[in-house]
């Protein structure tokens, strides 16, 4: 079967493109490489228009004319190749705005891989509409909305996420709906909120090629090694202000027993080699399952701190801190599952060896492919 990914956050739709190709199933993968993360496709579209001077020039001509130039060129580049992106058995989108442009544009684009292929389906993975308006509508316990709640930022600094609930990006997210053969979600964050809607598959988790990840065993914990990685544009929706001042504590109350390793903004290649030599993984505080990121960390053995709440312990069948450690937005919380860690260091063994079985079980890319044909109704 010939089957096309659109769009890339995270490396999942590479590591299921090696599932599927591991099927002997032909793929190709268009994405813009989700900023400075720079992960691979076969069909790279770049973006412009996007630092320095031209940046400038951008939000003039957007003032001026209503015209993001940005949207245009990856419209226009999209386009230009439009005969790569036609005759497939199925499409599938990694979100409602998989390359992320003005709404127009996208319709454009998806109204063409419509009508050019021959089954379309939705992932939803990352912000969109459906997943920001429960969120934003307080229906989760807490969410990444916590931090414009609680006023530590302004709407403003928000509008990456808030955009999704504006009528131009309700109106997509109607469209998309419309237009699809079926809706699927990556994780718990996405999975909660779709729950009984129109066309909802159900969740297919995370694909990890435990191939190329390989299992790093915790041999020693004389000094536990403590890997914080910050994306700064998602610095409070992460809840990084909550792991920083854990670590502040941590470090004040132990230091000839922990190294905390912090980075920022690093290319993804970059980013997993860094973490190599770490114990423990903070990740994220305002999720209920884990991201990719959490995923992979989790596949090379690190003990990681994210999303590991009660209906994802539920659906696994697992127990609290069997393999990961469940996050809060909660210093004082925080402060006790690592003190915990560092005063226990065996146990940092026995999740560590947990958190890779769970990932070769249920994360495995060649499974999670065949879920996914069973999903496109190709198996």
């Amino acid at each position: 079967m010939k089957i096309l990914l659109v769009g890339e956050y995270s490396r999942l739709h590479n590591s299921l493109k090696e599932g599927l190709i591991a099927l002997g199933h032909e793929v190709l993968l268009v994405s813009t490489g989700d900023a400075f993360k720079n992960y691979p496709s076969d069909v790279i579209l770049k973006r412009k228009y996007d630092s320095g001077i031209l940046k400038k020039i951008k939000v003039g001509v957007y003032r001026i004319l209503g015209l993001d130039i940005t949207s245009v060129s990856l419209r226009n580049q999209f386009f230009k190749q439009r005969e790569s992106f036609r005759g497939f058995d199925a499409v599938q989108l990694i979100n409602e705005s998989p390359f992320g442009i003005l709404p127009k544009y996208e319709k454009e684009i998806i109204s063409y891989l419509k009508k050019h292929n021959k089954k379309l389906f939705l992932l939803s993975c990352g912000t969109d509409f459906t997943s920001v308006k429960y969120a934003f509508d307080k229906k989760f316990r807490y969410s990444i909305f916590n931090p414009l709640f609680d006023g530590k930022v302004s709407e403003k600094e928000f509008y990456p996420a808030l955009k999704y609930i504006s009528p131009p990006y309700k109106d997509l997210h109607n469209f998309i709906v419309d237009k699809v053969d079926g809706i699927a979600a990556s994780d718990y964050d996405y999975a909660i909120p779709l729950e009984k809607k129109e066309k909802y598959f159900g969740l297919i988790p995370n694909p990890i090629n435990t191939e190329i990840l390989k299992f790093q065993p915790i041999i020693s914990t004389e000094k536990i090694i403590i890997f914080h990685g910050i994306n700064r544009a998602n610095y409070f929706k992460k809840g990084n202000d909550y792991f920083e001042a854990a670590l502040g504590k941590i470090i004040e109350k132990y230091p000839s027993k922990v190294e905390v390793i912090t980075v920022e903004d690093v290319p993804y290649l970059e980013y997993i080699e860094k973490y190599n030599s770490a114990h423990i993984l903070l990740d994220q505080v305002f999720a209920y399952d884990q991201g990719y990121n959490a995923l992979e960390a989790m596949a090379k053995g690190k003990v990681v701190f994210t999303g590991a709440e009660k209906e994802f312990l539920r659906h696994f069948n697992l127990q609290e801190d069997e393999v990961c450690i469940n996050t809060l937005p909660d210093v004082n919380y925080l402060v006790e599952k690592l003190e915990n860690l560092i005063l226990n260091p065996e146990r940092l063994k026995a999740i560590s060896k947990n958190a890779r079985q769970f990932i070769e079980k249920e994360h495995h890319y060649i499974t999670i492919a065949k879920k996914y044909l069973a999903f496109w109704g190709l198996n």
